[in-house]
């Protein structure tokens, strides 16, 4: 890069010329863009600290000082710094998200509440027992549907249909916030 093209970016960048952008993207976009791909290993991370340090050097050329360093180097950490802060901050955002297996938020307290307790299985023994069957096989045997399917060599379309009905009519005697903490302890015990 010759230090007259250098100057004239600088130049123009000091007037907010566009013009000294575009050089500016031209010459040094490409270099850039990889030293922001080699510390994030993502290429839409890469872009993203791209146009981030593109508009901080837009933004802060008037700190820029030739006598402590050459542009080039200047501009490369500022998209270093500017791509290990964008990795941190992803780090810091997958650290602060609430993970369930750690979370008591859905602790439901499944030792204390005893499905046997609220007449699930008589309520059950209720319906016709082609529904009986499929809830029993999904709900107590902890079978996937294909699996009942399989296993009661019924289609896997009935299977889910007589599911839909059999809640329907476990529905009419539980309301529905009440029917499906049901289903989740039967599940989980």
């Amino acid at each position: 890069m010759s230090q007259l093209l250098e100057k004239n970016i600088i130049d123009l960048l000091s007037k907010q010329d566009e013009k000294g952008m575009a050089l500016l993207y031209d010459h040094y976009g490409d270099t850039l863009f990889g030293v922001a791909f080699k510390i994030t290993k993502d290429e839409d991370l890469a872009k993203d600290v791209l146009q981030i340090s593109l508009m901080k050097i837009w933004k802060k050329i008037d700190t820029y000082d030739s006598q402590k360093s050459k542009l080039f180097t200047w501009m490369f950490r500022i998209t270093r710094n500017t791509a290990i802060d964008k990795i941190r901050s992803a780090n810091l955002k997958t650290d602060q998200e609430i993970q369930i297996e750690v979370s008591n938020v859905y602790n439901l307290g499944v030792e204390s509440v005893n499905p046997e307790h609220l007449d699930v299985r008589k309520h059950l023994n209720s319906l016709d027992e082609k529904y009986q069957v499929v809830m029993e096989a999904l709900f107590f045997e902890g079978m996937t549907q294909q699996e009942a399917a399989e296993a009661l060599d019924i289609p896997l379309g009935t299977i889910k249909s007589r599911l839909k009905i059999g809640l329907r009519e476990l529905r009419k005697i539980y309301d529905p916030a009440t029917l499906s903490i049901l289903l989740i302890l039967i599940i989980l015990i």
